[in-house]
């Protein structure tokens, strides 16, 4: 069985280096990929750019994580979405290994 995956899309390259750093000191966690995407309407946002980072570990250690980036990331620009995916299915891992940097 494959460890639990966290999700969190974050405004900005800086704002997500933050939440990196606070998910890494919170929980026994990998940063797995950091992903950018430029929505549609990006020119409408206050922060153009978002950013995917999926971090891994036990389920415990993966909520504390994206919990901690949750938080961080509020201080500063703030974030999308975020989730844990305590057992990701055979199909998603391959979809979850696209890394579009």
């Amino acid at each position: 069985m494959g460890k639990a995956v966290g999700l969190i899309e974050i405004y900005g390259l800086a704002t997500a280096l933050y939440a990196i750093d606070a998910a890494c000191k919170a929980a026994d966690v990998t940063v797995e990929y950091i992903d950018k995407n430029k929505p549609a309407n990006a020119e409408s946002l206050e922060v153009p750019l978002l950013i995917m980072v999926k971090l891994r570990g036990n389920v415990a250690d993966v909520t504390a994580g994206i919990d901690a980036a949750k938080r961080a990331s509020e201080e500063l620009a703030g974030y999308v979405v975020a989730r844990v995916i305590a057992s990701p299915d055979e199909g998603l891992e391959k979809m979850l290994a696209i890394n579009c940097l």
